[in-house]
This record gives C-alpha cells, sequence and structure tokens, in this order.
C-alpha cells in the first residue's frame, strides 16, 4: 500500500472535528475564572500520568516494542494510564506506531517526514489513510485481548468518566485544565516526536530513516526526543545513551526492575555504547 497525495485522499471528519473540539475545550483556559494553580498542578499530574507513564513507557515501550516484560496487572495499568491521554484506541495506536517504523520516512509511512512539519505533525491524522487490513497482522498479540478490545473501544466514556471525578474534586477549572489543556499539551508532545524528532537535532546512528536526538522533545516526552537512537535499535528500553540525554522513562523502568516488575529488559549491545563514547 503506497500513500497517495492527499488531494486525492478522502478527509476524515471525525478525526477533524475530534481535535478541533479539545482544541475549543483548551481555549476555556481563557475564560476568567477556570484558572487555579490546583488545577494546573492537576494538568501536570496527569501529563505525567497520561503521556509519561501511559503513552510513553506504556503503549510505546512495553506494548508496540516490547522492550521489557511487566506483570499482566502492570501491563494493564499503564495501558489504561495511555488510554486516559485519548489519543485513539490502543490497539489502533500500537499497530500505527508499528507500521510506522516497518516504512519510517518512505511513502507507505502514514505521517512521513518528508511531506513537511504540519504533515507529520498532525496533517496526516485528518485524512483516511487505509491501513485497517494491516492493524490484526501487526497487533496479533494484543487486539483479541478482552481488556485491551474495551480500552480500544471505550476511551472516549473513559475519559469523560474522569472529567466527572475531576468536576466533583475542582470544580470547572479542573475539567478544562486537568482535561481539555492537559490533553492538548500530551497530544502535541507526543507529536513532535513524528514530526521535530524527524527534522530537528543530531544524529547518533546511521539509521535509514531521518530520525534525530532532539534533546527539547525528550524534555516533554520523558525520554522520547532520543529518537534516533530508538530507531536504530527499536527494541532498546534505553533511549537515552549519553550521560546528559535525559531518559526519565528508563529510570522508571530500572526502579521497576529493580523491585522484580520489569524483566526481559531489552538494551543496546554494551560494545555498541561503547564505540559511541
Amino acid at each position: 500500500m503506497t500513500l497517495v497525495s492527499p488531494q486525492k485522499m478522502p478527509l476524515n471528519w471525525l478525526n477533524i472535528w475530534y481535535v478541533a473540539l479539545i482544541h475549543i475545550g483548551a481555549l476555556f483556559a481563557f475564560v476568567p475564572g477556570t484558572f487555579s494553580w490546583n488545577a494546573v498542578g492537576v494538568m501536570l499530574l496527569l501529563h505525567w500520568v497520561t503521556g509519561g507513564l501511559g503513552i510513553t513507557l506504556g503503549w510505546h515501550r512495553l506494548v508496540s516494542h516490547r522492550s521489557f516484560k511487566a506483570p499482566k496487572w502492570l501491563e494493564y495499568f499503564f495501558v489504561f494510564c495511555g488510554t486516559l491521554a485519548c489519543q485513539g484506541g490502543v490497539i489502533q495506536w500500537v499497530g500505527l506506531h508499528r507500521y510506522h517504523h516497518l516504512y519510517s520516512d518512505k511513502s507507505r509511512d502514514p505521517h512521513d517526514s518528508s511531506r513537511g512539519f504540519f504533515w507529520s505533525h498532525m496533517g496526516w491524522m485528518f485524512y483516511r489513510v487505509e491501513m485497517e487490513p494491516e492493524v490484526p497482522r501487526i497487533t496479533k498479540d494484543i487486539k483479541d485481548d478482552p481488556v485491551y478490545q474495551f480500552l480500544h473501544n471505550y476511551f472516549v466514556p473513559i475519559q469523560a468518566v474522569l472529567g466527572l471525578v475531576l468536576y466533583a474534586l475542582g470544580g470547572w477549572p479542573f475539567v478544562v485544565w486537568g482535561i481539555f489543556v492537559r490533553l492538548i499539551v500530551v497530544m502535541h508532545c507526543t507529536w513532535f516526536v513524528n514530526s521535530a524528532t524527524h527534522m530537528f537535532g543530531y544524529r547518533t546512528f546511521d539509521s535509514d530513516d531521518k530520525s534525530r536526538n532532539c534533546w527539547w522533545v525528550a524534555l516533554v516526552t520523558y525520554g522520547e526526543g532520543w529518537h534516533n537512537n530508538h530507531h536504530a535499535y527499536q527494541y532498546s528500553a534505553q533511549h537515552g545513551i549519553k550521560w546528559w540525554e535525559l531518559d526519565l522513562t528508563w529510570a522508571i523502568i530500572r526502579m521497576l526492575r529493580f523491585l522484580g516488575l520489569a524483566t526481559d529488559v531489552k538494551l543496546i549491545p554494551q560494545e555498541v555504547l561503547d564505540s559511541k563514547e
């Protein structure tokens, strides 16, 4: 399957309205009475829970790449955290990401960075990219799991329940900042991995794509910005390999390994790391 030009692709109106409504909801942060420092604190905490533990650690390193193993209850917890990021169903997300790695920066890559920053950042989502026949094949390890199916199908109602909990705890400021502002921030942080880290930064490895290590993306995504390292060794649980390449997610995985909750942790061979000193 080779992607056609956007002019020949049908628009995905569901995604367009979905992204637009969340952005509109975030604008209510500028309405008087919707700001409080407690609400900002809730947003930052949920940013880490949903974007850090959920998307980066759970959906990406644990599930998409199986960089390590965890007890099933812990895997489900991380997948649930990722569901709260509201970036679509987990099965589709994992399938799309695995597909991206198969064809990174080539014509079959849905968010091919060769098509420009906006396309790889978010523009690709506004069109219907027919990948559905491929998804079951590359998500065989999760597609029939009832917990994954539930979280995949009901991520929007789950978000609504979180909104009700936040409203009960702190009223509309908690909803505006804990749901809408947080969703937009986490989404754009995730999207920067598709766009910025294929355009800005340096390359440590000669990977067969345009991936780069971008320090500022690493800061807002808990270590995902060391993207060239990741694309060169996709299976590695550690993305930051230099002493100054801060990788908070790898620190959490190391803690889980110390506690016996992360096993079979896959890493870049030591001789490769030594050669990059």
